[in-house]
């Protein structure tokens, strides 16, 4: 970073007090930047600002007493960077309360990671059409939040295809412990990010019903298959997809009852109905609604995405697991290639 740029902190807004912003709220203060994050329910509010700690979403991390939290969208105001973090489905209409007290040049940086369920659009089209002249960044990869507030080392995808923005948002959250590595392909850094969480719900599936370590390889393998396949037809780059923020995220997701959408699975697999862990639920499994959007996508344009077309089946169709399951395993055999 220049002798310029130190000279004052960045202001950064953080939309969204869950696990993830409140982590990466504190990372940023932890940067030395000046940071407010955002909260619709007043009782995170209040126990962000009052106790220094969301007792809601990540409690036992001691927040520091300088991260401020509001209730109020006006805050956004003068903010040189805006992270977008409220779960996909909301980040539409919470921008559109936003966007009369935010400039265009405020650079907006997308977190969420979803597709959203009513247009069927992925989130950076939501963004573009609601603030076609900001600067829209891409901040996705293997992170638990828990994991980042507690200072473990963690790496992510930045992409934008604006290089000067990226460059200055990494040097401004950037530490030894939260590595950010650049990228141009901001549809790939999304929909890698999406796509995951499908998947993670059909590793939790498998483990739910013990179908041991060698299953869960090869869905994971498969599913990066159909994350390329999908993403390509997107104009996203392969290379991306091998990356952090594709199959980084894959892995992490596929691979630890810590995700929220591994956990659904793994619950679902248990016998567990899907409406009565739904209606449940504190914390949002983005797979859950990205399955049926990529399902619509899948049968529109027929695209051949077999592991998502089973989810969706078991989700929002009512078919039977072992059923899904069955009919997975007794698919063609096919070239890998």
């Amino acid at each position: 970073m220049s002798e310029e740029d130190k000279t004052e902190a960045p202001k950064i807004g953080v939309v969204g007090a869950g696990a993830w912003g409140t982590a990466l709220a504190q990372l940023s203060i932890k940067a030395g930047n000046d940071v407010i994050l955002w909260a619709r329910e007043e009782e995170v509010v209040n126990s962000i600002n009052e106790r220094h700690e969301n007792e809601s979403f990540l409690p036992g991390i001691k927040l520091p007493e300088n991260l401020k939290a509001t209730s109020d969208l006006s805050d956004m105001a003068d903010k040189d960077y805006i992270f977008m973090v409220v779960p996909a489905q909301f980040v539409r209409s919470v921008l559109l309360e936003m966007k009369k007290h935010i400039s265009e040049k405020t650079a907006l940086v997308l977190c969420a990671k979803g597709m959203e369920q009513s247009s069927g659009k992925i989130l950076t089209e939501v963004v573009s059409e609601i603030m076609p002249k900001s600067p829209l960044v891409v901040l996705s990869g293997p992170t638990f939040a828990r994991e980042v507030a507690e200072g473990r080392p963690s790496a992510v995808t930045i992409a934008s295809k604006y290089q000067r923005v990226t460059q200055k948002l990494s040097d401004a959250i950037g530490q030894p412990t939260f590595r950010p590595y650049a990228s141009r392909d901001v549809i790939g850094a999304e929909i890698g990010g999406a796509l995951k969480n499908v998947f993670a719900i059909a590793c939790g599936i498998t483990a739910g019903r013990n179908m041991g370590d060698n299953a869960r390889a090869a869905l994971i393998t498969r599913s990066l298959s159909e994350m390329v396949r999908f993403g390509e037809i997107y104009g996203a780059e392969r290379t991306t997809m091998m990356g952090l923020c594709g199959l980084g995220d894959l892995i992490l997701t596929c691979s630890s009852p810590q995700s929220r959408n591994m956990s659904l699975g793994i619950a679902i697999g248990q016998g567990k109905s899907v409406e009565e862990l739904m209606h449940g639920r504190k914390t949002v499994a983005e797979g859950y609604y990205t399955s049926a959007v990529l399902a619509k996508i899948c049968r529109e344009e027929k695209i051949d995405l077999p592991i998502v077309m089973a989810v969706n089946d078991i989700l929002h169709e009512g078919k039977d697991v072992d059923t899904v399951i069955t009919d997975l395993l007794n698919r063609p055999f096919v070239s890998e290639i």
